[in-house]
């Protein structure tokens, strides 16, 4: 997993926790598993970007993607 994604996934952790949400509150607010959380938090597996966004709007967050050269 990028380093960027890590750092996604970190920042969507902590807004998670500063709502005082747990993994199952969040799941139910996105639409999605419990399991599919602790997947996403665990950093097991690389998300989808449909994912990722699901999980930010349910925290009332945004994800801005910017093209960047390497």
């Amino acid at each position: 997993m990028s380093e960027s994604c890590s750092h996604i996934i970190d920042s969507l952790i902590e807004q998670r926790h500063n709502k005082g949400m747990t993994q199952r509150d969040l799941a139910e607010a996105s639409s999605l598993t419990q399991s599919v959380i602790a997947r996403l938090e665990s950093k097991k597996a690389t998300p989808q970007l449909d994912t990722l966004l699901k999980v930010a709007s349910a925290l009332g967050c945004d994800i801005a993607v910017i093209p960047t050269s390497k």
